[in-house]
């Protein structure tokens, strides 16, 4: 049986309070992760941190997000160029600067999207994942496939870790560092919020009146990271002018990015069951239907869902990527237009990393938008400039990496094509996990969990085919050729990946 959002968090609230009502002794059963991680050495996710090899310079690199998304982030770092690899100072000299460290991603692609937890009241179940993504990049498990019984131990552990996450920067960053402290670990943890804010000030002079647009998940929004972290930096770099933020939460724009059916569907004809992003009858996400116009939705091939006449629509779902992107950036405006004194959006920070592939949509959209009239009236161009700038807080992140490798002397001499990419899936040998007919978690079994039951709900695999949307290994493809390539490298060429290539899962060029 199909939920709505709303009606899913209060039957998740109220049955909460009726089992406290009902049981006043304390839930023994439910243990808290750091101390598995740390004590309970018969655990799956126990990792040996004592012997932890940290500060050793041959070690990779670690980055996690909840889906795909993350790899523009790697891209950035992987094609970042700001640094002479000769004498260290900031200045380009053609040569990449991290061609010579590898890296391990993880993608936890069976629990994302992330940015719905904290609205579902579930931001303790977030905040496990998130630990347990860091338990992975420390310690040596992965799985092959989602149907082995064992795991293998070759795996190694890394040197830094990046969260190439917002949600997970703004509910876990905190989180991580205080583990780290507890495990008395010396590892450095990067996060992508701070330097997306310092990437938006770098086109924003001192004494200038505009407004920061955010452009994130439900789960970034509703945590004001990025919005703390703008205040904060203004006060401290001194700026005097008067900057407005304003935020939009895109929901389902990341998961319709990694194709998760409950936000898109290539196949659909007609409105789905199973739909939960914006929509005409959304009480999260509702599409206006007095301003379609302005919205400008592509309804060819199935891009958009309806029922009735397309001119008079009853309902309407969106159904391709360009369509959500279209509905948030008017969404974003919408809010500045309705507010009395806005001050000019100057700046949007892509402050999810599954936008940045999708660049040029936000661009020509917006260009799109500033030039558009009604009555003969220009709609939005009172409230943007002509030329808004979309900062991607990947640039920044990279940065700040080179600049931790370069301080603590751990830069590698080892080689870029060596990385791994992993993916979570569902663990089917679970007897407690609940599948839709596409084997992925349902809805309402994802986002219903409680923290504390610590069990292998997902398997960390390689990347294959099976588990890659089409459309995102596409994308991958073509706008991040030496990530794809790493990938193919990984999936080919790897130790680790012989099982995909004798079962025929490996991905092809």
């Amino acid at each position: 049986m199909k939920y709505s959002k709303t009606i899913l968090l209060f039957t998740l609230l109220f049955s909460s309070l009726l089992f406290n009502c009902c049981n006043s002794e304390p839930d023994t059963s439910k243990k808290n992760l750091d101390e598995v991680i740390l004590t309970d050495t018969s655990n799956f996710f126990y990792v040996d941190v004592k012997n932890y090899p940290a500060k050793n310079k041959t070690l990779p690199i670690g980055i996690f997000d909840s889906g795909t998304g993350g790899l523009t982030v790697m891209d950035a770092i992987v094609n970042y160029d700001g640094f002479n690899n000769e004498s260290q100072i900031f200045d380009a000299d053609g040569v990449l600067d991290f061609e010579k460290e590898y890296f391990i991603y993880l993608a936890d692609q069976a629990n994302m999207p992330y940015g719905n937890y904290p609205s579902l009241g579930k931001t303790d179940v977030l905040k496990e994942h998130i630990l347990k993504d860091v338990q992975f990049l420390l310690g040596n498990k992965y799985y092959q496939s989602a149907s082995d019984k064992e795991y293998e131990t070759d795996k190694q552990p890394v040197k830094a870790i990046v969260i190439a996450c917002n949600t997970a920067t703004a509910y876990g960053i905190d989180d991580i560092e205080n583990f780290f402290n507890k495990a008395r670990l010396d590892v450095k943890v990067i996060g992508v919020i701070n330097a997306g804010v310092k990437g938006a000030f770098e086109n924003i002079s001192q004494d200038e009146d505009c407004s920061i647009g955010v452009m994130a998940t439900e789960g970034t929004v509703l945590s004001n990271g990025y919005v703390n972290a703008i205040n904060n930096y203004k006060t401290a770099s001194g700026y005097v002018g008067e900057i407005q933020t304003y935020q939009q939460a895109g929901v389902g724009l990341a998961g319709a990015i990694d194709g998760i059916i409950n936000y898109i569907s290539t196949s659909a004809s007609g409105l789905r069951k199973e739909y939960v992003g914006p929509s005409l009858s959304s009480n999260q996400a509702k599409i206006d239907k007095n301003i379609l116009n302005r919205y400008n939705f592509d309804w060819n091939n199935n891009k958009i869902l309806f029922s009735g006449e397309k001119s008079n629509s009853a309902e309407i779902q969106l159904n391709s990527i360009e369509n959500y992107i279209y509905y948030n950036i008017v969404s974003l405006l919408e809010q500045i237009k309705n507010t009395a004194a806005a001050k000019p959006l100057k700046t949007i920070i892509l402050g999810c990393t599954h936008y940045p592939f999708y660049k040029n949509i936000f661009a020509q959209k917006l260009k799109e938008l500033y030039d558009l009239k009604e009555n003969d009236e220009y709609i939005y161009r009172n409230v943007m400039r002509k030329e808004i700038i979309l900062v991607d807080p990947a640039e920044n992140t990279a940065k700040e990496l080179y600049e931790f490798l370069k301080e603590n002397d751990l830069f590698n001499n080892d080689n870029i094509n060596k990385s791994e990419f992993y993916i979570s899936v569902p663990n089917v040998l679970n007897e407690n996990v609940e599948l839709d007919s596409l084997r992925n978690f349902t809805y309402e079994y994802k986002y219903g969990r409680d923290a504390g039951n610590i069990q292998e709900y997902v398997k960390r695999i390689p990347f294959n085919k099976t588990n890659l949307h089409p459309e995102a290994i596409s994308m991958l493809k073509e706008k991040t050729p030496l990530i794809y390539q790493l990938i193919i490298n990984f999936n080919q060429k790897n130790d680790k990946t012989k099982f995909l290539r004798i079962n025929d899962l490996k991905l092809n060029l």
